[in-house]
């Protein structure tokens, strides 16, 4: 692809490099919202591009679930130690264990949802008035209402009907005492362009991304990856399958796709061509018409 020759991707790059320096000029104290997914992968590049040669002036944060896959916390161990940023980690289990979260029982459980109170626990005791992420708009129907800068009230909590206007990127992140903001710099990319920067900026991503052989089995029409903390059910088989995932999160919801992509530019054809949303196989998304706008009111991301 050479150093550049998509225009689109330097706008983009430039307009979320501008959205995280707005961040540090305005706020005293935020952080960076880690997963070791592509999305945060690529945020945390583009903070390293906006403040080099120094280095990025905010922590990252990971909210971990304790259900992860294995090769994003490789990715991310890896990374943060090689860039020499500074971790924290949130810890749903510490939530369930003081009795904050109560965990899910069943064969559908997932603590996905349980990352909302180990957020705003997190935020609180570090005193976060800004907490930055990689959610994009063409993600999902709630996300695609959020500002660059959306306000959360005292209790954390998002009002999609009470936002604040933003025009000619002008940010207003003026808050009362106790409030805070989430910010979203890559909010006009899409699953496209995220895979086309990644290529054209050599970004090293976790080997889930990629084809790979790995014990699944079909649950509702989802390919899900067989871990420790996925319950079977008697009439779903485990077998090698050839798979690869588009997005990561919680292992319990997330979904694989049938692939056999090994190279980003295999990758790209592929999203290029398919007609499944990048989310089509996360199923806590399918919980209700309105789960991901549901949870972002009681404060997920």
């Amino acid at each position: 692809m050479g150093s550049y020759n998509l225009t689109h991707l330097k706008e983009l790059e430039s307009e979320a490099i501008f959205v995280i320096r707005e961040v540090v000029a305005q706020f005293e104290n935020p952080v960076l919202l880690f997963s070791g997914g592509k999305d945060s992968i690529v945020c945390y590049h583009l903070a390293r591009k906006a403040f080099y040669p120094a280095k990025v002036p905010f922590p990252l944060m990971h909210v971990d679930t304790g259900h992860n896959f294995p090769e994003t916390i490789q990715f991310r161990d890896k990374l943060i130690e090689e860039t020499g940023a500074r971790l924290i980690v949130g810890s749903v289990q510490q939530s369930i264990d003081e009795g904050k979260s109560t965990e899910e029982k069943g064969v559908n459980a997932s603590r996905n949802k349980l990352q909302t109170v180990t957020l705003l626990d997190a935020i609180e005791a570090n005193k976060f008035d800004c907490a930055m992420g990689g959610a994009r708009r063409d993600e999902e129907k709630a996300r695609a209402k959020e500002r660059f800068f959306s306000h959360r009230d005292d209790f954390g909590q998002w009002d999609p009907k009470n936002q604040r206007p933003e025009l000619w990127n002008t940010f207003n992140g003026k808050k009362n005492m106790g409030e805070h903001f989430r910010v979203f710099p890559i909010s006009n990319w899409t699953e496209m362009d995220i895979w086309q920067y990644i290529l054209a900026e050599k970004i090293d991503i976790p080997s889930i991304y990629f084809s790979h052989t790995r014990d699944c089995f079909v649950r509702d029409g989802v390919i899900m990856g067989k871990t420790d903390f996925v319950e079977t059910k008697d009439t779903e088989e485990v077998q090698p399958m050839v798979v690869r995932f588009r997005t990561i999160g919680d292992a319990t919801c997330t979904g694989a796709v049938a692939s056999t992509a090994a190279t980003l530019e295999e990758i790209i054809e592929e999203v290029a061509s398919t007609r499944v949303t990048e989310r089509g196989g996360r199923s806590d998304d399918k919980r209700s018409e309105a789960a991901m706008e549901d949870r972002k009111k009681e404060g997920y991301f």
